[in-house]
């Protein structure tokens, strides 16, 4: 089973990872979380993310969950998924939401590029609008009605 590392904006990470405790009443095995705090070097970062990585890193290989692209978390998975040393076991997405990584987990079996693109599919999926979506001509916005 590949691991997973979700790396982003404190506190985001930590609490996604919080919220498979209270999902499957535990942290899932190979399952890390790394806060990038505010005005941290990047190379620190790096340094941390590549420790989580070895922590956490499987014969299956690494999915690497990030928050939102360009951004330092980002940046540093991407330069960690380029690393000689995790000789391209590693994948990163960006944009990670609760569906993105309850599809993450239930599919981490599968092989890595497979695990992926359901972990993205289900990230994708999981943006919905709620409610009752109307269009007016007046003004040509969209409204949700209750």
């Amino acid at each position: 089973m590949a691991g997973i590392l979700i790396i982003a904006h404190a506190p985001l990470a930590s609490a996604l990872q919080e919220f498979t405790r209270h999902v499957f009443g535990e942290v899932p095995d190979r399952l890390e979380a790394l806060d990038v705090m505010a005005h941290e070097d990047a190379k620190v970062t790096l340094e941390r993310t590549v420790e989580a990585a070895h922590s956490v890193i499987s014969d299956r290989g690494l999915l690497v969950l990030t928050d939102i692209m360009g951004a330092t978390p980002a940046n540093v998975a991407n330069r960690l998924a380029h690393l000689p040393e995790f000789d391209g076991r590693v994948r990163v997405i960006a944009g990670v939401n609760l569906p993105m990584l309850m599809r993450a987990i239930a599919y981490r079996a599968e092989p890595l590029d497979s695990a992926s693109q359901k972990a993205m599919h289900g990230g994708q999926q999981g943006i919905i609008p709620i409610g009752h979506l109307t269009h007016t001509d007046d003004n040509k916005q969209m409204k949700v009605k209750d």
